[in-house]
């Protein structure tokens, strides 16, 4: 049996749809299992013990009609080398539904919210999760392949390299097998960010515990909030790594950490998928489906009205996460038992 995984991106979002190539594999262990993903989001993928080959998609190739018109014939018959059973469609937008049009797969299949067009392609598999964590709706897309989505995991693997690499970073820190607080500085909404001020508060509280600080990002913004949060702080608690680890070199950093502070990004649903405890701070977005999973206890709310808008920017011009205080964060550790008076 050959199956198609369509999951291309974000990185949040893939790090979500992990768990259907673990089912999949475990219900068909001799099944050809495919994904085709972005560049983005390729390492997540890459040394997935339970996916066999991997097909990346260069959306910026296929941007402008002249890019369509040259990638995506070659672009198709690549996916046509293989003759798929069945194609999963865990992206349900237009331009997913066009890798699945062109794979030709016998059976196509895509997950609840199927948008642009895409439920024209693919049968929308709607299961008793549709309202629940996207986690959830996607493992409902292959239930009706008589897959046991009870007893999970996220097969997130990491290399020796990749290992040993954070590895000696701790240790020219001299912070190697101490306990320390990360912060995720940056996301890919505005609105869904915290302020550089609240994190340097946030670093200075914490420095009250004996805890070291490392902030990750990725990206010239992220870099430039890193070194305001520095500017900013007045305790010399802060390790800063942001720009210097790759998505998988940031998983195995996430792995050593105590837990993860910051908002509705790839990096707090990585802690989450890593069981690290992952303190979300949410205004737009909706735990429900986007909190960090399985770990509800650990949301931190804004508190608007608004709450869940599903705005890229504030229509109100509210800084959403303002209302949001360093205060809570210390509560929320305290809660979960992470933090301890020294």
């Amino acid at each position: 049996m050959n199956i198609l995984i369509v999951k291309l991106s974000a990185i949040g979002d893939v790090i979500h749809a992990l768990p259907v190539a673990y089912v999949l594999k475990k219900r068909y262990p001799n099944a050809h299992i495919t994904w085709v993903v972005e560049p983005t989001a390729y390492e997540l993928v890459k040394h997935n013990p339970y996916v066999d080959e991997i097909i990346i998609f260069h959306k910026k190739a296929f941007k402008s009609w002249n890019g369509f018109k040259e990638n995506y014939r070659p672009f198709a018959k690549l996916l046509q080398k293989r003759k798929y059973d069945i194609s999963i469609d865990l992206q349900g937008l237009f331009k997913s539904a066009a890798v699945v049009f062109a794979a030709k797969a016998k059976k196509k299949i895509g997950y609840v919210d199927m948008r642009e067009g895409s439920n024209l392609i693919s049968k929308r598999i709607v299961g008793n999760n549709k309202n629940g964590h996207i986690v959830d709706r996607y493992l409902d897309t292959v239930k009706c392949l008589d897959c046991d989505t009870e007893n999970i995991i996220f097969p997130l693997v990491n290399t020796q390299d990749e290992i040993d690499f954070v590895d000696n970073l701790l240790i020219k820190e001299s912070i190697l097998n101490q306990k320390f607080i990360i912060f995720a500085v940056g996301t890919n909404w505005i609105n869904k960010c915290w302020s550089v001020e609240n994190f340097a508060k946030l670093s200075d509280l914490l420095a009250g515990y004996n805890l070291k600080v490392v902030l990750i990002g990725f990206g010239k913004d992220d870099e430039q909030k890193s070194q305001a949060i520095i500017k900013l702080a007045r305790e010399n608690n802060i390790i800063n790594f942001v720009g210097k680890t790759s998505l998988m070199q940031t998983a195995r950093l996430i792995k050593l950490s105590k837990a993860v502070v910051g908002g509705d990004t790839g990096n707090l649903h990585l802690a989450a998928a890593l069981n690290i405890p992952a303190i979300m701070l949410m205004g737009p977005t909706d735990p429900n489906r986007n909190g960090p999973y399985r770990q509800s206890e650990n949301v931190i709310l804004a508190g608007h009205e608004c709450d869940g808008c599903w705005k890229r920017t504030c229509a109100k011009n509210i800084d959403c996460l303002a209302s949001i205080k360093p205060n809570q964060v210390i509560e929320k550790l305290r809660q979960s038992e992470l933090l301890k008076d020294e």
